[in-house]
């Protein structure tokens, strides 16, 4: 397997940055969840953190399994103004969507460049997106149904609480 070609390590590396982003993103609105006492919330939110930064950490592995140099950058301040779970969920969507861009603007470089290990690896990353942006969804239009209801979302949210590492769905 041939050294990895500067524009894909450039871009992997970037995408290293935007996992560790979203797992920060996702670490302020389980906050705003402790904070409103959604405890099941948080705990999703905690879980999906997780998932960010080992999305991260497979990205960084790779790159360094392929003879890269791993680039460091900054990580953004996120909103911790959050108004209410369906805005929170609302961006949770919106993020999954930028990444979910992210990845097929990754993949086409791979594709330009003829990287077919790193193709190999996006292919899981595509996969693993789909599911992402369903659950978001899924949550998002279950909140909006709830429409409001503190019965309703304290219902849901002991069902978020049932979720588990590596489980994606919100109703399982």
């Amino acid at each position: 397997m041939s050294e990895l070609n500067e524009k894909v390590r450039n871009a992997l590396n970037q995408q290293i940055n935007k996992e560790m982003q979203s797992a920060y993103l996702y670490l302020s609105m389980a906050n705003y969840f402790e904070m409103e006492n959604l405890k099941g919330f948080a705990h999703w939110m905690n879980i999906q953190v997780q998932e960010e930064l080992s999305h991260g950490m497979k990205l960084y592995k790779f790159v360094l399994d392929r003879g890269g140099k791993i680039e460091f950058m900054d990580i953004k301040a996120t909103s911790q103004k959050w108004e209410s779970p369906i805005q929170i969920f609302e961006a949770v969507l919106a993020h999954e969507k930028y990444i979910t861009k992210s990845i097929e603007d990754l993949m086409t470089i791979a594709k330009k460049e003829n990287d077919f290990a790193t193709e190999g690896l996006l292919q899981w990353f595509i996969q693993e997106q789909i599911e992402e942006e369903a659950t978001a969804g899924e949550i998002l239009e279950r909140l909006k149904q709830i429409n409001n209801s503190t019965n309703g979302l304290f219902m849901y949210d002991n069902v978020l609480s049932g979720r588990q590492s590596g489980q994606s769905s919100s109703n399982e």
